[in-house]
């Protein structure tokens, strides 16, 4: 070997290692920087002529581990969504407040029932009244306030999905444009492994937004792609996304794609990641807790009604006014089975009037007289006639209202034996005549109607719907024109048309009570609506608002109710009494003050069964109000442990990743001070080599001379 040949080894030898303990020095003054890879020298032989002449410094590269990388960064956008799903869930626990507690929401309900229970021992009492009606207020007020905290709570979700949409843009894009930096080291030879850390450091970040697979390119750089493979980044530029809000749907996350003229959804892609979460929380998880929610409020509302219909205050009042139906008068009446009473009762509690209708026969007869034949178009001109000068009936609006003349006041009671139903409600109850609890919209979907009844909607109306598949994707929208036919069967045929309906995805249908429910097709999909300008009559309430659909439209009901406004001012109005028809025979009065007969139906409301839909998770069952509030109270128990369950092991999972990603790639300080010795010692070598060939140099020079 010539003396040149041994001065190149010990050169590039020397050159080596000072790259070499430049690399361990970056990589123990970085020891503690999140997001650091260390770097590793990468050195091959270096050959001329077939002869070894030293050492080549092929490159400095990150210590990165493909598989590990991977693992973390799938653990990370498991554990991100996990994390906001898991706080959301705790945040709405905590409105309802502890179960066990005095002052939970739950126990707001029981409350209501002790005040009646203790108002039926002195229904004479304004204390008792004005404590009953407070309970009642107290819990319709706290369950408006859990309702519009969930939907502050949804707000909150797609405010931070815009957020991080437009987070995700600017990674993706700062992702891309460091690519043509590494390229560019690369190619001239430089150390990219700075550009290349900063470039992780987003990935991770961009990892726990939305789920990502990494691909290494030819030339240096990372290429992102979505679950499914779509190119977001690091291949012709950077793709854009955009969050699609649709008010009462499922949100959309459309992406453009560098180079593409259009945009496709991103949902469907969106597998886990905070997106994923907060998406799954807007539009599934929160509206369902809302949903359980109004269900349960509505239901209560209803029996509390239920019972204050079957009651009546003491005196009478002078007016009974129903709620709005929503339906023409002719289809309100249809469908009545079983008997009712009108009376009318003077100041002193005696009757004056008794009009019993039987709508099995379809008669009405005043004071046990013979009967008078009706219809449902001559319904109200026969009660006014049989009401005569002591009363009056009127229609208007979608409410029956009850008025008696001369001082007197009405009252209306069921017959005993064979009273009068339609949906699962006496003729009072129906049409809301006495509500103890009254609300803006529409929160009780049994309408009563049949598959035979008119729909009564404007022909030519339009309502758009939105089916979207399990994980919230958007499968079809499609928008329905009411038919010209004039029966429900006629809109229920539009509606599951397979061409301009929903027939493909699923089915609506009408049950006994003239509920419409709508049934999909595939598990989990969901039906939503996205526009809804239908009106039943003029100024009548649209097919979403008739018969709920959606999940936004049901989901909101807990916010409306209210305790009727006179009786919230004057006690006095409480029914507590029961219209007694059979005191008439002896002449007695047929209401009498101190009558807590209606206190004590108001009291057992909560023990009497319901029909309750299925709603956020909880099947459709028969039960009582009470034991559905416990129901409710394990349901939304269930869903925030379950929440912190998959948090905790999300966690675990993404902590042990990270763990094991960082022995891969972290700085080890023991290995690279055995790193420095090495090189110091090469280095030592190297020198002393290049002294002794200086020193060989020497004496030939001087042998020379």
């Amino acid at each position: 070997m010539s003396l040149a040949s041994i001065m190149s080894s010990a050169t590039t030898g020397l050159m080596a290692a000072q790259t070499g303990l430049r690399t361990v020095s970056d990589n123990i003054a970085n020891v503690n920087t999140a997001g650091y890879v260390r770097k590793v020298v990468n050195q091959a032989p270096l050959v001329s002529a077939g002869m070894g002449v030293g050492v080549d410094i092929t490159g400095i590269s990150r210590a990165a581990d493909a598989f590990l990388q991977r693992a973390s960064l799938t653990a990370r956008a498991s554990s991100a969504q996990a994390g906001v799903q898991a706080d959301a869930f705790d945040r709405a626990q905590a409105l309802f407040g502890d179960p066990s507690g005095s002052n939970s929401f739950f126990s707001r309900l029981d409350e209501v029932y002790s005040a009646f229970s203790a108002a039926a021992g002195d229904a004479a009492s304004s204390i008792q009244r004005g404590a009953a009606i407070d309970s009642v207020t107290d819990f319709l007020s706290e369950a408006s306030r859990i309702s519009t905290s969930l939907k502050s709570l949804a707000t909150e979700a797609d405010a931070r999905i815009g957020a991080a949409v437009d987070r995700a843009n600017q990674l993706l894009s700062q992702i891309d444009a460091i690519n043509t930096d590494i390229s560019r080291a690369q190619v001239e030879g430089r150390d990219s492994t700075g550009s290349e850390n900063i470039q992780g450091q987003l990935i991770d970040e961009l990892s726990g937004l939305m789920d990502v697979s990494i691909s290494a390119r030819p030339n240096g750089g990372s290429v992102i792609r979505a679950s499914d493979g779509t190119v977001l980044a690091g291949n012709g530029g950077a793709a854009t996304l955009s969050y699609v809000r649709a008010d009462g749907a499922s949100g959309e996350i459309a992406v453009t794609l560098p180079g593409a003229g259009g945009q496709t959804s991103l949902r469907a892609r969106l597998t886990s990641g905070e997106i994923r979460g907060l998406l799954d929380l807007r539009d599934r998880d929160l509206p369902a807790v809302g949903d359980q929610l109004s269900e349960f409020v509505t239901k209560a509302v209803d029996e509390l009604n239920r019972a204050h219909n079957a009651s009546s205050s003491v005196p009478a009042p002078t007016s009974l006014t129903g709620r709005n139906t929503g339906l023409d008068l002719a289809s309100a009446i249809g469908g009545f089975t079983g008997k009712t009473a009108i009376g009318i009762v003077g100041a002193d509690g005696i009757l004056q009037r008794q009009v019993a209708i039987d709508f099995d026969a379809g008669t009405m007869s005043v004071d046990g007289g013979g009967p008078t034949a009706f219809t449902t178009a001559s319904f109200l001109s026969t009660l006014n006639t049989a009401l005569g000068a002591l009363g009056s009936a009127s229609f208007a609006d979608g409410a029956l209202s009850l008025t008696a003349n001369g001082g007197a006041g009405v009252a209306v009671t069921d017959d005993a034996t064979n009273p009068s139903t339609k949906a699962g409600k006496g003729f009072s109850h129906f049409f809301g005549l006495n509500d103890l609890v009254t609300s803006a919209g529409y929160p009780f979907y049994d309408t009563g109607l049949s598959a035979a009844s008119a729909h009564g909607f404007t022909t030519g109306d339009t309502i758009s719907l939105r089916v979207a598949d399990a994980d919230g994707v958007r499968v079809k929208d499609v928008t329905v024109a009411v038919p010209a036919g004039a029966a429900m069967q006629d809109l229920l045929d539009a509606l599951n048309s397979n061409t301009t309906g929903v027939g493909l995805y699923g089915a609506f249908s009408l049950d006994a009570d003239g509920a419409m429910t709508f049934a999909a097709n595939a598990k989990g999909s969901s039906l939503s609506v996205l526009n809804d300008d239908t009106e039943r009559g003029a100024g009548g309430p649209s097919i979403s608002e008739l018969f709920g659909v959606g999940l936004a439209q049901r989901s909101t009901r807990a916010e409306r109710f209210e305790v009727r406004a006179d009786i919230a001012a004057n006690p006095q109005k409480l029914a507590l009494a029961t219209l007694d028809l059979s005191q008439a025979l002896a002449g007695k009065p047929v209401l009498a003050l101190g009558d807590g007969r209606g206190a004590v139906r108001l009291a057992q409301a909560g023990d009497s069964l319901a029909g309750f839909d299925a709603a956020g998770g909880l099947a459709a069952s028969t039960m009582s109000v009470s034991r559905y509030a416990s129901e409710l109270a394990g349901s939304i128990a269930r869903k925030a442990d379950a929440a912190a369950s998959r948090q905790t092991v999300a966690e675990a999972v993404a902590s042990e990743a990270d763990s094991r990603r960082a022995s891969a790639e972290g700085v080890n300080l023991d290995q690279e001070l055995i790193s420095m010795t090495t090189y110091q010692q090469a280095f030592n070598a190297s020198a002393r080599l290049i002294q002794a060939s200086k020193d060989m140099y020497d004496t030939l020079l001087t042998m020379v001379r």
